[in-house]
């Protein structure tokens, strides 16, 4: 077996023939050969020169991600991001009691909020795998700056995926694969997400899925060989006919560790966001079916072999997952529905061809045509809808270029949800979504992120075209990556809006909080935090979530019987407190608010009560909480009202 094939040249001798331009690259990224002789630091310089010309790329990646991202870097801890505050108090939040893991506090089921039924992690999106993975960073410079890094590493992480998928799978020229992943990494609905939704922007893995998709389809050929040196971007997978090469038979060794990889890296992404990868998986399997239609021979000969991988990938993925996902759908705090309304999430028709407001060139109008700042995911703008179907149509019917227009199709088609919008207008015109409403777990998805799986559908048509292009000669090598260099230039992303948050109480931050309540304990603080004014969450998160908090922010089992809702109702206590904290005043407080006051801390298993003195209305709570409580002491800025031990 041949060592893995070197990255593709910049550029083609103009004699090759269209069919080798053309011609697919066969060797997927890395190789299962064994290591070529020489001393272990002589085969790691060997690999990191593999990765020399890609470092540029990735630096790029890097800084562009900063520039994104750098109204939060001057203090992560008192900066936030302005269109999406209170999420980003969810996942600080998230983050925190990830953490918690290194020092052996992690169970699926927290009692660090909603005290004392507690949170289902599996049920929240609660990015576990990130927050364990960054727990040094939250534990050393807490939770605001590893949120900070993740919003910028994501979308950086992402691209670099992208690029090398694109340079080592297909072979591609690094312009065109830069171009490519940039988009992918970089693009509207990427960059709307990172509106402090980390479990949507979370997307590194997606590309080395489908590398190891590519790399089990391949090995279940029998007539896969390496690559042309001179063939161009294509399809992942050639025939024997088109390098003139004799098959060798399944790698069945290939076939096994490619499944294995795949069970491993699907596992880690459910802890990462399930969204995503219920996305790609259902855009793989709508390509799959395409890319079979248009190369049926491929489909006969691998059929087989890669079935048995899938599905031992499959059966590998079901054992580790088996009990998270029972947990999540049927354990304590599980619920088994989506809680969202598909016919409110859904796109409008119009704002795919419209440029995001959060782009260089966009404007505030567009603004009207999603339900929020954090899902402009549909906003492609019609320069490069113009382009991308230009280039699927001169590609012709190769078939990776067949399936990622039809799974751009399909998945465009999703994100119009049950009912088609059109200009802020509901039409009576029911959209493919129909078929998907109400199917357990589906439904759970949002429709208008099924527009997240097209970025990466048409970056690729784009990466194609400009490959094909620069390794001919003619008008195209230049025309095609013009064309796609000015389609791209309307959506170049503009660093997201940020805002200053108020310090958090000294109480908090200088840890006080510990004479008041043991570690483990429940600190109730005023008024309680609720999916609206999340910002108590806060002080758990600055505290590394050593106490526990009742009702909060986060989805649970508290709708119409039983079904998924966000948050929890109140206690009497906690909606008397929350009046006074809106609208001030001092309510008359008699025994039987003294008496439900009482039920409500024993509830709550309640250490101490605490205003902080930035709160509103604070001189009202705190005559409200003493004739509830008794009187108060002072400790730092705050007011703490202590319940017996």
């Amino acid at each position: 077996m041949s060592s893995a094939a070197p990255p593709a040249p910049d550029a083609a001798p103009d004699t090759a023939s269209d069919e080798a331009l053309d011609a697919a690259p066969d060797e997927a990224l890395g190789s299962d050969d064994p290591p070529a002789s020489g001393s272990r630091w002589a085969r790691l310089q060997r690999a990191a020169a593999r990765y020399e010309d890609d470092l540029p790329v990735a630096l790029l990646f890097l800084a562009l991600a900063v520039w994104i991202t750098r109204g939060l870097w001057p203090d992560p801890a008192g900066r936030v991001l302005a269109l999406n505050p209170a999420d980003q108090a969810l996942y600080e939040w998230f983050l925190a009691v990830d953490a918690r893991a290194l020092l052996g506090d992690f169970s699926l089921l927290t009692d660090r909020l909603n005290a004392p039924e507690g949170v289902n992690m599996m049920a929240n999106t609660t990015v576990i795998a990130l927050g364990v993975l960054f727990a040094p960073v939250t534990l050393l410079l807490g939770a605001p700056v590893t949120f900070a890094l993740l919003a910028g590493l994501n979308l950086a992480g992402t691209a670099i995926a992208w690029h090398l998928l694109f340079v080592r799978v297909l072979g591609a020229h690094r312009l065109a694969a830069a171009l490519g992943a940039g988009l992918c990494g970089f693009g509207p609905g990427m960059i709307s997400q990172t509106n402090s939704h980390l479990h949507m922007t979370a997307q590194w893995l997606v590309p080395v899925i489908i590398w190891l998709v590519v790399r089990l389809l391949r090995a279940a050929d029998p007539l896969a060989r390496a690559a042309d040196p001179l063939a161009g971007a294509g399809d992942p997978l050639a025939r024997a006919g088109d390098s003139g090469r004799a098959g060798t038979g399944r790698d069945r060794r290939r076939v096994l560790t490619s499944a294995l990889g795949l069970a491993a890296v699907v596992s880690v992404q459910v802890f990462v966001g399930e969204e995503v990868l219920f996305l790609s998986a259902l855009t793989l399997l709508v390509m799959a079916v395409a890319y079979a239609g248009a190369d049926l021979g491929l489909l006969r000969r691998a059929l087989p072999g890669f079935a048995g991988g899938m599905l031992l990938a499959a059966g590998l993925a079901a054992l580790v997952l088996a009990y998270p996902l029972w947990f999540q759908f049927a354990g304590p705090m599980g619920v088994a529905d989506g809680m969202f309304s598909p016919y409110y999430f859904s796109a409008d028709l119009a704002s795919w061809w419209a440029v995001s407001p959060l782009s260089l060139f966009g404007g505030d109008e567009a603004a009207r045509l999603s339900t929020g700042p954090a899902e402009y995911n549909t906003f492609f703008g019609w320069p490069l809808l113009v382009v991308a179907v230009g280039c699927a149509v001169w590609l012709g019917r190769r078939p990776l270029a067949v399936a990622c227009a039809v799974g751009a199709l399909a998945m465009g088609a999703l994100s119009l949800g049950p009912e088609l919008i059109v200009n802020g207008e509901r039409t009576t015109v029911s959209g493919p979504y129909a078929l998907l409403d109400g199917v357990p777990v589906v439904d759970g998805a949002l429709p208008m992120r099924f527009a997240l799986a097209v970025l990466p559908l048409v970056a690729t048509l784009l990466v194609l075209a400009v490959d094909r292009a620069l390794r001919h000669t003619g008008p195209a090598r230049w025309l095609v990556p013009a064309a796609v260099g000015l389609a791209l230039l309307p959506i170049l992303p503009a660093p997201l809006p940020t805002a200053p948050r108020p310090a958090l109480p000294e109480f908090i931050a200088g840890g006080h909080w510990r004479q008041c309540v043991r570690p483990g304990g429940v600190l109730v603080p005023v008024p309680l935090p609720t999916p609206q004014e999340p910002w108590p969450m806060r002080w758990a998160a600055a505290a590394d979530a050593a106490f526990g908090l009742p009702e909060g922010f986060f989805i649970g089992p508290y709708g119409q019987d039983g079904t998924a809702a966000m948050g929890t109702w109140k206690r009497p206590t906690s909606a008397l407190l929350t009046e006074v904290a809106t609208r001030g005043g001092r309510p008359v407080v008699g025994d039987q608010e003294r008496w439900q006051a009482t039920q409500d801390a024993e509830s709550w298993g309640a250490s101490c009560f605490v205003v902080a003195d930035n709160t509103p209305y604070v001189d009202d709570l705190r005559a409200v909480l003493d004739q509830l409580y008794g009187p108060s002491e002072r400790i730092a800025d705050a007011w703490v009202w202590r319940r017996p031990a």
